[in-house]
């Protein structure tokens, strides 16, 4: 998986950070988006993140998933 690949949330994964429902279990399942971040270095250290994939959904959210809760289209 690579930045600027389109994916889909294949796993059922709930967040509570979805703007339409703010602080509300919202579970994600089978939402597009696009990756625009690889969590790998943090002021050029290499770091392990537990949520690597940073991906676009909407204009107002944006999610950190791992590589296996993903597939790429």
């Amino acid at each position: 998986m690579k930045v600027g690949d389109r994916v889909r949330v294949k796993d059922s994964v709930v967040v509570y950070h979805h703007p339409e429902h703010r602080n509300q279990a919202f579970d994600i399942k089978g939402i597009e988006g696009d990756v625009i971040g690889i969590a790998s270095q943090w002021r050029d250290r290499p770091v392990s993140a537990n949520l690597p994939i940073v991906v676009q959904f909407t204009k107002k959210f944006k999610a950190h998933l791992r590589e296996n809760e993903l597939e790429v289209i």
